[in-house]
């Protein structure tokens, strides 16, 4: 296994990290200041700043660096992109602004492999151009969504059309005003090989049909300006072209996918790690409590030692992850992208706990803090629950003995 980065990543990582410390970090505030704070969604407005920092980013050549396909992104595989997600993860508006956030990075390779000349002229050109958004809905509140073949949300073909009836929920992205479509999954033929019965289907927003009804809340906060939206499908007709690569292949683009998908959660967990480390070690410092800081007393040493080697332990295991999967594809490195989903954002929980403890009273009320740990504990149910993913992992491991 080699984790050097090629000379190109090198140079990447240098610049996404400058654009970060000098032009991100100190607009976070004012990015959150310019937000309307509406418990309304239809209310929502996307912040000035987020536009300006996206303008700069795009100027200086730092946009769309998850696509490996060099004619449409940076031309990165997933070992040299993972350490630009890690940058960006110790942000939480920096994904956006470099157009690398989810669920649109996900989409847009969905619709780059699989999509036809139409739909990447329609929806693929203006989402890596960031005049658009996106959502992927999939989940569903009346099923365990952790075994996907449970989804009963139906797309059937009727002469010309495909007509779409059902209910979704944490749609990613659904509340932001520039969200014009989503990636809906569903069941066209109940009776195929239970991997064959799913297709997905381009559905725009504005279909007649399509009812958001709210924004499902994390930990009481609705993520203003995208949330995570809660959707009824009812009998929405398109047309058969609103297909992604035909009826039937719904499981095979899912697969496609989520490998990398999870490669950038992870590695975003992983900075967002770092961020909480941070904070934890300036109050350590900086705090003193019965005549010494904070970090000589206790166990505070050794809770600082052990999140410094479990994330360095998490980095590791997600750049080998990185690794097999681009020499092995998403089936050659299935232990390790379900390890790391297990591992990463269970780290990122250990530490962001941590940083509160070490804050006290002030930590339970830190919004940031607040916001890494929603992120972490959220992650550990995104993409599959930690049981699934262990699962697999299982799976994998007791077949060398059967």
């Amino acid at each position: 296994m080699d984790f050097e980065h090629s000379e190109r990543a090198q140079a990447y990582i240098a610049s996404v990290g400058r654009f970060i410390k000098e032009r991100v970090l100190p607009n976070e505030q004012k990015y959150y200041d310019q937000l309307g704070h509406s418990s309304d969604f239809r209310q929502w407005r996307i912040p000035p700043i987020m536009e300006e920092l996206k303008a700069e980013a795009k100027a200086a050549g730092l946009w769309n660096l998850f696509l490996p396909e060099s004619a449409l992104g940076a031309g990165l595989d997933n070992r040299d992109y993972a350490p630009l997600a890690e940058l960006m993860g110790r942000s939480m508006i920096a994904p956006e602004v470099f157009n690398c956030g989810a669920p649109d990075t996900g989409n847009a390779e969905v619709l780059v492999r699989y999509g036809s000349a139409e739909q990447k002229e329609r929806w693929l050109k203006p989402l890596l151009n960031g005049e658009i958004r996106s959502g992927f809905a999939m989940t569903e509140p009346a099923v365990a969504s952790s075994d996907a073949t449970n989804m009963k949300a139906t797309c059937e073909v009727q002469g010309d059309e495909v007509v779409l009836n059902g209910q979704k929920w944490w749609t990613s992205g659904a509340g932001d005003p520039r969200c014009k479509f989503l990636i809906f999954m569903g069941v066209t033929d109940p009776t195929a090989e239970r991997h064959s019965r799913h297709s997905m289907v381009l559905v725009p927003t504005d279909a007649k049909g399509v009812k958001i009804l709210r924004m499902v809340p994390v930990f009481g906060h609705l993520g203003e300006p995208h949330g995570h939206g809660e959707i009824l499908f009812e009998d929405v007709r398109l047309p058969k072209s609103s297909f992604i690569a035909g009826p039937g292949r719904g499981f095979e683009i899912a697969q496609g996918r989520l490998g990398p998908g999870r490669i950038h959660h992870c590695m975003r967990a992983i900075g967002a790690s770092e961020r909480a480390l941070e904070r934890l070690c300036r109050r350590a410092v900086g705090r003193v409590a019965f005549g010494k800081p904070l970090a000589n007393l206790g166990g505070n040493r050794d809770i600082i030692a052990n999140a410094r080697m479990a994330i360095e332990q998490a980095r590791l295991l997600t750049l080998k992850a990185a690794w097999a999967l681009d020499r092995h594809g998403v089936f050659g490195a299935l232990t390790e992208i379900s390890a790391i989903k297990v591992i990463a954002p269970n780290v990122l929980q250990t530490v962001v706990d941590a940083a509160i403890q070490i804050h006290g009273g002030e930590g339970v009320a830190d919004p940031e803090l607040n916001m890494l740990m929603a992120m972490a504990r959220v992650l550990r149910l995104a993409d599959g629950p930690d049981e699934v993913h262990r699962g697999v992992v299982a799976r994998i491991e007791l077949k060398k003995y059967i």
